[in-house]
């Protein structure tokens, strides 16, 4: 990697040198550009040309130093790759054996790639099959930036090794979501498949979501344990209520794939999904309906845009008859303007646009996560081990006997005739390893953006929840709707989101975990980093996902 860098470096200054020679003059993070010089943020600044062009300089410099510094941090990975060599790491789409073993040349290609940072050695890594899946973007990972943190500036602790508790109690999260797809989240209560489900998750000391009372119920169950997201429905109230974009009023109904269909249930199946298999998903358009099951919100994060889901929840809070009066942040600058309202800056194209800032960010530094640092094996490939394993006994140790024992592999072959993770996705994960979920890294940095926008604590008036056939909207009667705040139903968004995924089958719980809070660390260094670029003077209040605040 630093060969790599340096390589584009020397290039830069064989066409010119432009780019190295402004490099060098760059004082070290947490030094100061220009001592004495201009004050960006005095209208001076802003205002007189010379100060300007000098003040604009400074910015710049400032910001390069404190996103690249003299050195970056080190990244430390589980261990994994080194401890279980070629059976714990990603390798899909790679070629692989009849036991769905990765053949070690083609993963030692991949691996030279990665470290070489060669364009023409990601074009040598061999596919499994023809025709088969493209690797999800990995030179992505070698990208710089101009705005923000560089992807190599920020840390993700290292994702729950493989044969840890905690992996166990997430595959076992993961086996019951797919058993419990089709099973209205309304209907989570009464139902004894979530009971014996959450029963069972309660047994796990390495399970990492929310209980209550010291036991996961049917009303905890799959739930993100972030603030607020475990008041009212499952479903966020920004997930369910109609969106005015523009002149268009636009329900939030969804087209649907077939309940009860599930994927990579058999071997042969599997195994060809691992050497790269392409597989189209047949999408029902003819029936649509609200979210209000795993698969709805499976299928929502199989085809969603980016950042949709937040975008909406914007529209939704801009277009409400409290906003700004009740709904905005009490930092904004404008909040108390009599004669001026905020538009470029600290006003709606500021916030649509800052949106999307954040959200090509978060995939920046998810891949380099991904492919450079962890490279944890996806949901589907370990389980591949665990049925070989359970058949034949080939890979001892390699997963916990917390899950080994638990009734929901007796369940989930009982159902589908293996012990493999079954998928709501006919291609099953996407073309990249696990950790952290790019879904979630954008579901953090775009919730936390919201959440400095609006006032968090507004509570949200007539919630609702899907009928009992997900095609119409009903009023949410619940002790709880006064509960149901801006700021609570935000968190709930990013946990539906990895929820989705999760209930795919395509991330662990984890994945969306430590994704959330790095989501956040994005957004709140990029929000810090812009404040300086403007004449008015923020100080907006967001409530982290640990419950602690940060003022902006």
């Amino acid at each position: 990697m630093k060969s790599h860098r340096r390589s584009l470096l020397k290039g830069a200054a064989a066409s010119g040198g432009a780019v190295v020679a402004g490099l060098a003059g760059l004082p070290r993070a947490g030094q100061a550009a220009q001592p004495g010089g201009p004050t960006a943020g005095s209208a001076r600044a802003f205002a007189d040309p010379v100060q300007r062009a000098a003040a604009g300089r400074a910015l710049r410099i400032e910001a390069a130093a404190r996103d690249y510094p003299h050195r970056f941090p080190a990244h430390p990975d589980n261990g994994d790759e080194q401890a279980h060599p070629y059976l714990a790491t990603y390798t899909k789409g790679l070629p692989h054996n009849e036991l769905g073993e990765v053949q070690h040349q083609a993963h030692d290609a991949l691996l030279h790639a990665l470290a070489t940072g060669e364009p023409a050695q990601f074009a040598a890594v061999p596919a499994g099959a023809a025709n088969a899946r493209k690797q999800l973007g990995p030179q992505g990972a070698f990208s710089f930036e101009l705005m923000g943190a560089d992807t190599h500036g920020l840390v993700v602790p290292p994702a729950p090794g493989v044969a840890g508790a905690e992996t166990a109690a997430e595959l076992a999260e993961l086996y019951w979501l797919a058993l419990l797809r089709d099973l209205p989240f309304t209907e989570y209560e009464g139902s004894s498949l979530a009971a014996e489900a959450a029963g069972d998750l309660s047994r796990y000391a390495g399970f990492r979501g929310p209980r209550s009372g010291g036991r996961v119920t049917p009303g905890t169950l799959f739930r993100s344990g972030l603030p607020g997201a475990e008041a009212g429905p499952f479903i966020s109230q920004f997930l369910l209520k109609p969106v005015q974009f523009g002149i268009s009023r636009i329900p939030q109904l969804h087209d649907t794939v077939a309940p009860g269909v599930d994927y990579l249930g058999s071997f042969a199946e599997w195994l060809a999904v691992q050497n790269g298999a392409n597989v189209a998903t047949v999408r029902d358009f003819a029936h649509q309906r609200y979210v209000f099951n795993g698969r709805d919100m499976a299928h929502y994060t199989h085809f969603d845009v980016l950042y949709q889901a937040y975008l909406f929840a914007a529209l939704i809070l801009l277009g409400s008859t409290d906003y700004p009066a009740s709904l905005q942040d009490a930092g904004n600058p404008y909040f108390r303007s009599a004669n001026q309202m905020g538009f470029n800056s600290f006003g709606t194209p500021h916030l649509t646009s800052l949106l999307a800032d954040v959200a090509i960010r978060a995939i920046k530094h998810t891949e380099f996560q991904q492919f450079k640092v962890h490279r944890r094996i996806r949901p589907e490939e370990l389980c591949g081990r665990v049925d070989v394993h359970l058949r034949q006994g080939r890979y001892p140790g390699l997963v916990h006997d917390d899950l080994l024992t638990s009734p929901v592999l007796q369940r989930s072959r009982a159902k589908y005739g293996s012990y493999l993770l079954t998928q709501s996705f006919p291609e099953g994960s996407p073309m990249s390893p696990a950790y952290q979920s790019g879904h979630s890294t954008v579901a953090g940095a775009c919730v936390t953006v919201l959440k400095a926008w609006f006032n968090e604590s507004y509570v949200l008036s007539d919630p609702v929840v899907p009928g009992p056939d997900g095609t119409s909207l009903v009023p949410y009667e619940g002790a709880d709707r006064d509960r149901l705040t801006v700021g609570g139903e935000l968190n709930k968004l990013a946990g539906n989101i990895g929820a989705g995924r999760s209930s795919a089958g395509v991330h662990y719980r984890s994945d969306n975990a430590a994704a959330f809070t790095f989501g956040e660390q994005i957004a709140i260094d990029l929000m810090r980093e812009q404040r300086a670029l403007y004449l008015e003077k923020s100080a907006i209040t967001v409530t982290r996902f640990d419950g602690t605040t940060v003022t902006i």
